[in-house]
Formats: structure tokens, C-alpha cells, sequence
């Protein structure tokens, strides 16, 4: 994918996420399974960093849960950060307007933390185009994270799902084709409030091997969850290393 397509794609999903963001809140009101799985192995005293926070719904899900550590939420989605914002929480909360495909660029003063913990990106990945964003994405986060840190993330399983699978639409919508993209790259329609498309990468496990073993991690866990087969979400733990 030449990186005109990918700036494309990633327009294509910062539209999506603005004019469409209070409509996808209403389908975000509960964290995931696989999500709640992880939150109980948290030990409440995580400097977390969220990239791709949403409507801020797992920074409540701790808040409720007694987390005293830090918590800093990025999202490019107005809409969805004010609904992220509209309440207080009992630990400190910080949500941040910004594009995690820029997150390389993103100001030292915004990330700069020594005790970053966690770095969490829960169906995130899935919307980055290409490898190289991809891996240069990871690699900040190695970067931030502190010796033996975690990286969370979850990958959207949508080809287990024959409903979902119906939602994909040709390239030819946008005006590209198969040949402009990368493997495993489509595009997905929705349907609620109005309509929108989305860019949308499927993970599978080798894939995601590679790309931590690019970026200098160990993936210390892996599981599926969500869903009503409960395969709509690639879970994985990674390690610094």
C-alpha cells in the first residue's frame, strides 16, 4: 500500500469516528468480555496509557473498580471524548484529543511519563493501514513503556462472524481496488443512525507474531473472546523486552 491509500484510509476512518461517534458510543456502552477478563488482572496501580480510548467507558469500568494508579486516554473522535468526559472519576483521568497513527509526532510534554506500566489499545490496530505504521505505531509504544511494561491490545475477528462478514463492501465503493490495498485489508459498512464505511485489517496469530517479534516484544498471552460464538476479538499480552 503506498502511503496516499493509507492517508486515505485513515481519513476514511477519522470521518467515520466524527460523524458517526455518538452512534457508535450507544453500541459501546458495556466493555467487552475479553476486555472485563483483563481488567481483573489488573493490580489498580497501572500508569495506563489508552490509545484509542473511545467513549472512556474502561477508564469508568476502573474508576469503579478502586484503580488508584494514572490513566491518560487518546482519541481522535471528538464526539466520543465528550462522552468520555462527562462525568468524574475517583483516580486521576486525563482524556487527550489525537491521532494514534501519529503517535510518534505526538508532543513529549503529552506522553512523557517514566512509569508508563500499560499501554492498552483494545480494537485499535485493526484500523491502522499497512505494516510500516503499523510496526513504527508499536514501536513508540516499546518506547514509552517502562522496563517490563505491558502492551494490551484486541483485533476484531470479523470474518468468524458470517453477519459481519456480510457487511463487507468492494473497494471499488471508494474508487481503489484489491490491488491498491494490502492482504487482508477491507471494507466495512455500517448501518446504525446513518450510513459510513469503515477501513478494517483482519489479525491473525502468525501476523501479529511478526510484528512483535518487529517491535521487540514477547507475547506472553493469547485468547479469542466476545461475540456470540465468542471469536470476535483477538486478545494478546505483550512484554517489553
Amino acid at each position: 500500500m503506498n502511503s496516499a491509500t493509507a492517508e486515505r484510509l485513515i481519513a476514511l476512518n477519522r470521518q467515520f469516528y466524527g460523524d458517526h461517534g455518538r452512534d457508535f458510543s450507544e453500541t459501546r456502552a458495556r466493555l467487552q468480555p475479553g476486555v472485563l477478563r483483563l481488567v481483573e488482572t489488573l493490580d489498580k496501580n497501572e500508569a495506563i496509557l489508552d490509545l484509542g480510548c473511545g467513549n472512556g467507558e474502561l477508564a469508568r469500568t476502573l474508576s469503579r473498580r478502586g484503580c488508584h494508579g494514572s490513566y491518560v486516554g487518546l482519541d481522535f473522535s471528538l464526539p466520543l471524548l465528550k462522552e468520555a468526559d462527562r462525568e468524574p472519576f475517583d483516580f486521576p483521568v486525563k482524556f487527550i484529543e489525537a491521532d494514534v497513527t501519529r503517535l510518534s509526532l505526538i508532543g513529549d510534554e503529552i506522553l512523557a511519563n517514566d512509569e508508563w506500566t500499560l499501554v492498552i489499545a483494545f480494537a485499535v490496530l485493526h484500523h491502522i493501514p499497512g505494516f510500516d505504521l503499523r510496526l513504527n505505531i508499536i514501536s513508540k509504544v516499546h518506547d514509552l513503556l517502562k522496563k517490563d511494561g505491558l502492551f494490551i491490545h484486541s483485533n476484531w475477528q470479523f470474518l468468524n462472524s458470517p453477519r459481519l462478514k456480510a457487511r463487507i463492501q468492494p473497494w471499488e465503493s471508494l474508487g481503489l481496488g484489491p490491488q491498491d490495498v494490502d492482504p487482508n485489508d477491507y471494507l466495512l459498512d455500517w448501518k446504525r443512525g446513518s450510513t459510513g464505511l469503515r477501513y478494517v485489517h483482519y489479525f491473525d496469530e502468525h501476523e501479529l507474531a511478526n510484528l512483535a517479534q518487529a517491535a521487540r516484544f514477547e507475547i506472553v498471552d493469547t485468547f479469542y473472546s466476545d461475540g456470540e460464538n465468542k471469536k470476535s476479538g483477538l486478545y494478546q499480552i505483550w512484554k517489553r523486552i
